[in-house]
């Protein structure tokens, strides 16, 4: 099982990045996917979620408007597009799949905005 994520690196305030994360090793369509992020001295944060049969998606208040998290099940990737980002969105970003009690994590991509 792995989740690769890519895609980050440093931006400037209100630029925008696209995240990738790339699962292989499991029925990817079966699981509810979720991006998290953590900045340093804080706790690990949902940030937007899109679910396995639905593609029902939820965000965090805080990115709301600006993040659009997306699923192509024939690639096995997620997506999360961020615009309009800000100091604050710094962080490291984590995706997760979830299937009941089954959970997988990525080894993270950092995102720092700053000018």
């Amino acid at each position: 099982v792995q989740l690769v994520e890519s895609g980050g690196g440093l931006v400037q305030p209100g630029g925008s990045l696209r995240l990738s994360c790339a699962a292989s090793g499991f029925t990817f369509s079966g699981y509810d996917m979720t991006w998290y992020r953590q900045a340093p001295g804080k706790e690990r944060e949902l940030v937007a979620g899109i679910t396995s049969r639905s593609g029902s998606t939820n965000y965090a208040d805080s990115v709301k408007g600006r993040f659009t998290i997306s699923r192509d099940n024939a690639e096995n990737t997620v997506y999360l597009q961020m615009d309009s980002l800000k100091p604050e969105d710094t962080a490291v970003y984590y995706c997760n799949a979830r299937r009941g009690f089954l959970g997988y994590w990525g080894q993270g991509t950092q995102v720092t905005v700053s000018s």
